[in-house]
């Protein structure tokens, strides 16, 4: 099978990347796009070209063990982030990746930094992590739900009007700081109508089987979709950057949503020019001496 070209991958993912957000505005990306895809089943057998790609490279990070990926996953209820996550990463080896899911933080993590609970969960070096939600929440569903700030038991005085501005500089600084050690950050927004939303959200009321996915909570923040909106511009405006960039991914159509995710992932690779590590000469002398011990040449030390 053909391998996929990378300049192609970049050019079909370009028009949901946001390097720079002072000019980004949520109304420009249709959540129903899929960038002229007419068939759903050529776009699968595209995905599938780029799963088993995406399995190579990785192998190629883990082995080099000198750099890391960090996924960032975050959306509005029933997007479609777990089965993004699922299917796009279907291939990779379980030892070199790790997902983490944020939900309401405990007692132990609201006694610390909001930064704390996931930068104990960074990947390590040659390693795919994943942050199902994140660190992102603090000016997402803490800023439309003023409650939870105040959970945080922050002294009065630094709860000032610009606490969102100062989120979005801490947030910036932390993953400058990351990126500078060697882990390179991806950031998807998977943009969701609220008409889909709705239409997902009785289906899983509909099929007994989904109806464990389904919560009174999820109907009720259905209420804030406008706070939500407005949030979700401000923060890919304020925290897109070059080496840390937002993919704002349409959403109403799974199958291309997976396929955006995949070609993003796929690009953030192939930039780290991954090889295999070259071995030196003593460690080739070693190999020979273990080669001709397993062809009987030579007894072993």
């Amino acid at each position: 099978m053909a391998k996929l070209d990378a300049k192609q991958v970049r050019e079909f993912t370009k028009p949901y990347r946001v390097d720079d957000g002072n000019s980004f505005r949520l109304k420009d990306i249709d959540p129903g796009d899929t960038d002229g895809f007419k068939s759903k089943e050529f776009a699968k057998q595209t995905l599938q070209r780029g799963i088993e790609e995406l399995s190579k490279m990785q192998e190629k990070l883990y082995a080099q063990d000198r750099r890391a990926l960090l996924l960032i996953f975050q959306a509005m209820d029933a997007a479609g982030k777990d089965g993004a996550i699922k299917h796009v990463m279907s291939g990779i080896n379980p030892q070199g990746c790790q997902v983490f899911s944020f939900k309401t933080p405990t007692p132990q993590e609201l006694d610390h930094d909001f930064l704390w609970r996931t930068t104990v969960c960074l990947p390590e070096r040659g390693r795919i992590g994943i942050f199902n939600r994140s660190y992102y929440e603090e000016v997402l569903a803490v800023r439309v739900h003023r409650e939870f700030l105040e959970k945080q038991k922050l002294p009065p005085e630094l709860v000032t009007k610009n606490i969102w501005k100062e989120r979005f500089e801490d947030i910036n600084a932390f993953e400058r700081y990351a990126s500078r050690n060697g882990i390179t950050i991806r950031k998807f927004f998977l943009h969701l109508s609220e008409e889909e939303q709705k239409k997902r959200f009785l289906e899983r009321l509909d099929n007994p089987d989904k109806n464990w996915k389904f919560s009174m909570a999820d109907a009720r923040e259905r209420g804030f979709w406008k706070e939500y909106m407005v949030a979700y511009e401000e923060m890919i405006r304020h925290t897109a950057t070059g080496h840390a960039p937002w993919y704002v991914v349409p959403a109403d159509n799974k199958w291309f949503t997976r396929l955006v995710v995949a070609a993003a992932i796929h690009d953030a690779l192939d930039e780290m020019k991954l090889e295999f590590p070259r071995v030196d000469e003593e460690k080739r002398q070693e190999l020979d001496a273990a080669r001709a011990v397993l062809e009987g040449k030579k007894p072993a030390a």
